[in-house]
């Protein structure tokens, strides 16, 4: 089976050889430092990883990659990094642990004397810096550049500068990549505006805006879902409308070559509980996802995948009430996450993409045949009667052993029966 029609199968919840997503999304991708030596365990040739995403520092994986491990999945996504910049003209850059990269031409940082590393917005070295990375870091993380808030002066618009309605340029590019991706018959996932994303908190602070404005702290921004509710009701009331427009262009310019949205990265929990309420999420976020997914899903043959690290399994059901299809990434080592309660309460109602290993600790620190056994054991529960789609729990991070990624592969494919 082609990778398309497995994940078309695990959508449709039909039993099936499992498919593999690494790099559809933002939250399913591989760290750049893994990424090299990972190319070099499987003999690929050997060139520097293009960075694709500068904020969780995830490259792009190679078609050469994705066919020798069996990666089923690929992406189309905007052209623009979180910062600001477009992915394009490439240069080299030497990481603070010493691996050569392909960055954008625009990825432009200087050097605190203390070895951390500043990344400018739209790479715009005469305003302050949106990312920073620590010396001895993996990541940029954004920089808070909250001006004074006063009440009286709060403007709904200006937490919505970073959604603008799409032009001609952004949608011949979703078109271009539709086409090119489709002829290699993996499972499309878009990931296009960001403006389904309500109250992303890696957008929150504007790190692609040079002088972001309104409430970017993202301290305040969680306050502000309970002391100023009716603030983020006009944000995200406008944001769905700007939203839907975009999305009612895109679906013309690609139609359904894309199989599936990622819709939005908001996490609702912690490991050990909700921190946002059910209420909450009904009264707040779920009018707006749902008029998000009824579109879709009147208008379009996507499905729609959410993203929420966390012990979310109480909120579970109201997500399969708001429209959702999918859920990420699943993590079944938080609080109250068994897989086999998870499967048995919801896995006829949405799809669980993710979960097959834990990133935290199993993945990184233990041994291959502990990766080989939870791999195993965690198939056995969600691949039973389909409506799963295997990627690990979030992003597979640096320093990873290589060997650890490759048992989990080769433990998808004993699983398979290849």
């Amino acid at each position: 089976m082609t990778g398309q029609k497995k994940v078309a199968a695990a959508l449709s919840h039909k039993e099936a050889p499992v498919p593999i997503d690494f790099g559809s999304t933002p939250v399913t991708g591989i760290h750049v430092e893994l990424l090299e030596r990972i190319r070099r365990y499987y003999g690929l040739k050997s060139k520097p990883v293009e960075l694709l995403d500068p904020f969780q520092m995830l490259g792009r994986i190679d078609d050469d990659l994705k066919s020798v491990t069996g990666i089923d999945t690929d992406s189309v996504e905007g052209p623009y990094t979180l910062f600001g910049f477009k992915l394009e003209k490439w240069k080299t850059w030497t990481t603070p642990w010493g691996q050569e990269i392909l960055v954008p031409e625009l990825f432009n940082t200087t050097t605190g004397t203390d070895g951390t590393i500043y990344l400018y917005p739209e790479g715009d070295l005469t305003v302050q810096p949106s990312g920073r990375m620590p010396a001895a870091g993996y990541y940029f993380d954004t920089i808070v550049r909250q001006e004074p808030i006063e009440e009286s002066r709060l403007r709904p618009e200006d937490n919505l500068e970073e959604f603008p309605i799409i032009g001609q340029e952004i949608l011949d590019y979703f078109l271009a990549q539709a086409k090119t991706k489709a002829e290699t018959n993996r499972f499309l996932v878009g990931t296009f505006t960001g403006d389904t994303g309500l109250g992303d908190i890696a957008r929150v602070p504007g790190p692609m805006l040079k002088h972001p404005k309104g409430i970017r702290d993202e301290t305040e921004w969680y306050i502000s879902t309970v002391s100023r509710q009716e603030y983020l009701h006009r944000v995200f009331a406008e944001q769905t409308d700007r939203a839907l427009k975009n999305l009612k262009m895109v679906h013309e310019a690609v139609g359904d070559a894309v199989g599936a949205l990622f819709i939005c990265g908001t996490d609702f929990g912690t490991q050990e509980s909700l921190f946002c309420s059910a209420e909450t999420f009904d009264s707040l976020y779920k009018p707006y996802y749902r008029k998000v997914n009824d579109w879709i899903h009147s208008h379009t043959n996507w499905k729609t995948f959410k993203h929420s690290c966390g012990a979310i399994e109480p909120l579970i059901p109201h997500l399969i009430e708001a429209g959702f299809d999918i859920l990420n990434p699943v993590q079944t080592t938080a609080a109250g996450m068994d897989p086999h309660v998870l499967k048995a309460k919801y896995g006829r109602d949405i799809v669980f993409w993710g979960g097959g290993i834990d990133t935290q600790k199993t993945l990184p620190f233990g041994t291959k045949e502990e990766v080989r056994s939870a791999v195993l054991r965690n198939l056995e529960c969600f691949a039973r009667e389909g409506g799963y789609v295997f990627n690990a729990i979030h992003n597979v991070q640096a320093k990873v052993p290589v060997e650890n990624f490759v048992a989990m592969i080769d433990a998808v494919n004993e699983f398979n029966g290849n």
